[in-house]
């Protein structure tokens, strides 16, 4: 009998107090159970049993032997329950919150539902932060700094604001060289839809804080929209770096201020604390970390 059988066994052994029993539920005569016991007995050098014609009782060094042989075949159990769950096919429905502008998430979206036909994904684009546990979803994706609110995360990548303008705004209104300088622009807001705030330009504040706001010609709550706006020359707007990437890399767009604009941030994946990952949410994680980044 192999090391963790016969720690099986002798944890039947402890837990009945018995050769009888044990052997009747392992198909095994009391002679074989005895046996095993004494090997195991041998092997380790000590005594875990006192055996008497009636009666079967622990030693000290058998109790102590009980309590690591316990936690042996749960930590067993434990990866036999996780190993058979990674390798069962995800399936079933998957409630995701993620932030309104989508471009960021569709490539790994549209990946997921290939890899993984039997998942039923229910997506809800808002930025309206959800109680992921109240509200019932599985998991939520945000971004900027998490509070401590009992969810696991996990972070998916960093990003960066950055002000843009498209090249004929530029050559037509001349490019802003210190934010002051941006009060002579258009310049496009966001309002957050949740709460009704704009959104605060990345922009340094000096020690008196007299630094005007930039000049709202334009306030909506459309990340499109103010892209579309400012591809078509009509302003400046502030936009997380992977918003306007291939712009920037064709030339549709331009930054400003970049060395006035350093604020980053962070994007992250966050569960419910009491749950383990199943299958279905594991495997959209690990797409969410492989892609959206990656």
């Amino acid at each position: 009998m192999d090391n963790l059988g016969s720690i099986g066994v002798f944890v039947r052994v402890a837990e009945r107090l018995g050769f009888s029993a044990v052997a009747r539920e392992l198909g095994v005569s009391p002679s074989a159970v005895g046996k095993a016991m004494a090997r195991l007995e041998e092997r380790l050098g000590v005594r875990l049993l006192h055996r008497s014609t009636r009666t079967l009782a622990l030693t000290a060094e058998g109790k102590r032997f009980l309590e690591r042989c316990r936690r042996i075949l749960s930590e067993v159990e434990a990866a036999e329950l996780e190993m058979s769950q990674a390798s069962e096919m995800p399936h079933g429905k998957l409630r995701i919150s993620l932030p309104r502008y989508s471009g960021l998430f569709e490539p790994v979206i549209a990946d997921f539902m290939q890899r993984y036909p039997a998942v039923e994904l229910d997506l809800d684009f808002s930025d309206r932060l959800v109680d992921v546990i109240g509200d019932g979803f599985d998991a939520a994706v945000r971004a900027g700094t998490l509070a401590d609110s009992g969810l696991k995360r996990r972070r998916l990548g960093t990003f960066r604001r950055v002000l843009v303008a498209g090249p004929k705004y530029l050559e037509t209104h001349g490019r802003p060289q210190q934010p002051a300088d941006l009060q002579a622009h258009a310049c496009l807001h966001y309002r957050f839809p949740s709460t009704g705030r704009l959104e605060k330009w990345p922009l340094p504040r000096t020690a008196d804080d007299d630094l005007p706001d930039p000049p709202r010609t334009l306030i909506c709550n459309s990340v499109e929209m103010r892209i579309h706006l400012a591809l078509r020359g009509q302003g400046i707007a502030c936009l997380a770096d992977f918003m306007v990437a291939e712009h920037l890399r064709t030339g549709e767009l331009q930054t400003i201020l970049d060395g006035c604009t350093d604020k980053s941030g962070e994007i992250w994946v966050v569960w419910p604390a009491s749950r383990d990952l199943s299958p279905k949410l594991r495997a959209f994680i690990d797409c969410l970390s492989a892609g959206v980044f990656g």
